[in-house]
């Protein structure tokens, strides 16, 4: 990963290029502070620990206090650590969205995904249901799931009712269409997981070939 930074949903809208009409997620993106840098010699593993958000005092414990006042930032509600060079970073280093990404190039956005609760299988999965006609019994049921008398069991992963959404979703390759530094605002073309003020993370797209230099080294 070349860059991220984490963030929060704010809202979809639309934005007019010419004659054409772009729906455009809204996200607040940063700042963030680096809390922490991770290191082979000392962690085994390199990284770059990130905060977002304001936190109330009286939610700030001695032990998280102690950690960001070693990283000499303020506290922060949330955390996040990237796989980023510890080498290019500093203890304290603000983070902005306008010092990492341009206009054009494309990014992931990762987040939770609405919840929805207990669903069944025409929900959950799209099954097309029984019969519809009078005296059906299994309108929405999915109808056999075992295996017969051999394995005699039901299969790992097989489609049935339970817990839909809330799950951690990533949507890749959106373009970022207007980025506005002095609100720290970032609109990317699509939709992006999760419901409004829900946090997000923005890295670099793993696919897309439009990337820029912007904020890669420091």
């Amino acid at each position: 990963m070349g860059k991220g930074i984490i963030g929060e949903k704010l809202g979809m809208t639309q934005i007019f290029r010419g004659d054409k009409v772009i729906p455009v997620t809204v996200l607040k993106a940063g700042p963030c502070y680096v809390s922490q840098l991770k290191t082979e010699e000392k962690d085994g593993y390199s990284a770059v620990q990130m905060g977002y958000g304001d936190i109330k005092p009286q939610k700030v414990n001695l032990p998280t206090e102690g950690h960001f006042k070693k990283a000499n930032c303020p506290p922060r509600r949330y955390l996040v650590e990237f796989p980023l060079n510890p080498d290019e970073y500093k203890f304290g280093q603000k983070i902005k969205a306008g010092d990492l990404f341009d206009e054009g190039e494309h990014v992931d956005v990762v987040g939770t995904s609405k919840s929805k609760g207990f669903g069944g299988v025409v929900k959950r999965w799209g099954f097309s249901g029984g019969p519809a006609s009078h005296g059906s019994r299994s309108h929405r049921r999915p109808g056999a799931i075992g295996a017969c008398a051999t394995p005699s069991r039901v299969f790992k992963g097989q489609k049935m009712a339970g817990r839909m959404g809330g799950r951690r979703a990533t949507s890749l390759n959106l373009e970022v269409v207007r980025v506005e530094p002095q609100r720290d605002l970032l609109m990317v073309k699509g939709s992006v997981p999760g419901p409004r003020g829900s946090i997000v993370i923005i890295r670099d797209s793993v696919k897309s070939k439009h990337k820029s230099l912007k904020g890669a080294s420091r």
